[in-house]
């Protein structure tokens, strides 16, 4: 419930109702051109991805789960999740876009072929990252 509620709000506010990876990395890269991002912030939720999706830099049996599609950005995701790519704003980016992929997984995708097993860290993380994103929606 909190997740559903959180990520219409900051679809809403940041993105205009229009969400998409495209949009997710212009943000991002915008809040970093302005000075408003900090990676620090979503550092330990990113890190929950990552351990989730790569293990000893090859992508885990969950990783296919996200089930990226092309638009999505997928070899950023990738590139970041499996530590290729540090830029703390593309980082940032991947977060979101894991987030994203789990929002349409759940209301409009795979509709979680694996049942809602191990997803709660994943919720958790995704809600709390998705509220330091509201923050920085606030603070224009």
């Amino acid at each position: 419930m909190h997740f559903a509620l959180l990520w219409s709000l900051f679809e809403a506010k940041a993105l205009d109702t229009r969400a998409s990876a495209s949009a997710i990395l212009s943000l991002v890269h915008e809040w970093q051109a302005q000075g408003r991002l900090d990676a620090s912030k979503f550092s330990d939720h990113l890190e929950h991805f990552k351990i989730r999706y790569f293990a000893n830099g090859q992508p885990t049996h969950h990783f296919n789960g996200l089930h990226l599609r092309n638009g999505d950005n997928p070899a950023l995701v990738r590139a970041v999740l499996s530590g290729a790519n540090v830029d703390p704003a593309d980082s940032v980016a991947a977060l979101f876009i894991v987030v994203y992929r789990l929002r349409n997984n759940l209301f409009h995708g795979m509709k979680w072929a694996d049942e809602l097993r191990d997803q709660l860290a994943n919720f958790n993380h995704a809600n709390s990252a998705l509220m330091s994103a509201l923050d920085i929606c606030g603070n224009v």
